[in-house]
């Protein structure tokens, strides 16, 4: 009897040191992630929106609907980091305040302080993971098919009748002039295109309506000339739909993101099937298939090296955690786009590329940690 009750009250004494223990490290991982999702946003995603609205002429709704549909990518980049930045600082302040010390002269070791910590980034990696398989490729595909039907829409002009535009060379000479009898509900009606990008011939496109598709320009029910300069017609061919790309190249942008609309699995059913097609982008998506195991073990990783680290020596008496962490994710993120970089370029094996990075903060990480375990005062 007495035994149960002692075995009782350890594990309720266990329970409330998880307890007190995680509810800091939630606290502190939520700001984290806010922060560094809003410091992505103001840095690299603001200037894309500000970019597609100025450029592309892209409309404010469209574009922060956009940006709304990459959270989910984004999200998946900074759980690492929240969850590194609340290690850190959690186990920094706990020693900061003694507590740490309280706690080894109670018998209670570094391995099991940070058992609940551990606990914690596993279940964040695994979230991650889940993110990355079941939200991302879903809101990455709609976001660029998005994107691609805002790029071609901004270049019907509604009601408008009997207009032209035309499409410049490099050298500012004319490559196609447009004529449209009118417009209306965002389709084009009698159409002609003269097409003047070959030095010798010249095409005309007439058709009956056209509009706008994420491959290009849709025409329907329309004739193609090839006329000679001398004035010679040399083919007509006549066509129910035809696609043609004018004014902004769309199929440059269909090509963007194909391994972020893909889970596992999928992408890796697409390379096998297109193993001929991908060509020189084989090592990319390659890559990036590892890297969608890799990138959520990160947190874990992040972790393993960030605890030994926050343990204050007795001497330090300021929070150092803060700046651990972004020395930390700067070292990470910095021999992370050392090895992709490397490993498109083909000199770095693909696997090895996505998790080098992993793999020498983990080596760090372990050292520190050991270290830590034994020679912590």
């Amino acid at each position: 009897m007495k035994k149960n009750n002692f075995l009782e009250k350890t594990i309720g004494k266990i329970t409330l040191l998880d307890k007190y223990i995680l509810r800091q490290v939630i606290e502190m991982f939520i700001m984290g992630v806010f922060i560094f999702t809003s410091i992505i946003f103001a840095s690299d995603t603001f200037i894309t929106l500000i970019k597609q609205i100025s450029l592309y002429g892209i409309p404010f709704k469209v574009a922060l609907m956009i940006i709304i549909l990459n959270l989910p990518s984004v999200f998946v980049m900074t759980i690492p980091m929240g969850v590194l930045l609340a290690t850190v600082m959690t186990l920094n302040r706990l020693s900061l305040a003694s507590e740490i010390t309280v706690m080894r002269s109670c018998g209670i070791g570094l391995n099991r302080i940070a058992k609940p910590i551990f606990i914690f980034a596993i279940i964040m990696s695994v979230a991650s993971f889940l993110i990355n398989e079941t939200v991302v490729p879903v809101t990455t595909k709609q976001s660029k098919d998005l994107a691609l039907w805002a790029l071609g829409q901004k270049n019907i002009p509604e009601g408008k009748q009997n207009f032209i535009f035309k499409e410049l060379k490099d050298n500012g000479s004319l490559k196609r002039l447009f004529y449209v009898g009118n417009c209306k509900n965002k389709t084009l009606h009698n159409i002609t295109v003269l097409d003047l990008a070959k030095d010798d011939t010249v095409q005309v496109l007439q058709s009956k309506d056209g509009g706008t598709s994420p491959a290009g320009w849709e025409f329907n029910r329309g004739a193609i000339y090839t006329v000679a300069k001398e004035g010679k017609i040399l083919n007509t061919t006549f066509f129910e739909t035809s696609v043609a790309q004018f004014g902004m190249d769309l199929s440059k942008e269909l090509n963007q993101s194909v391994a972020k609309e893909h889970n596992f699995i999928s992408l890796l059913k697409y390379i096998m099937a297109n193993s001929d097609k991908v060509g020189d982008k084989k090592n990319m998506y390659l890559i990036e298939l590892f890297d969608k195991i890799a990138l959520p073990i990160t947190t874990v990783v992040l972790v393993l090296i960030g605890v030994p680290l926050a343990i204050t020596p007795p001497r330090v008496r300021y929070n150092r955690g803060f700046l651990f962490s972004i020395l930390i994710i700067f070292a990470y993120y910095l021999l992370r786009a050392l090895s992709i970089s490397f490993g498109e370029a083909g000199s770095l094996n693909p696997f090895l590329a996505a998790w080098l990075a992993n793999i020498i903060l983990s080596i760090v990480g372990m050292a520190l940690y050991y270290k830590k375990v034994y020679t912590i005062n």
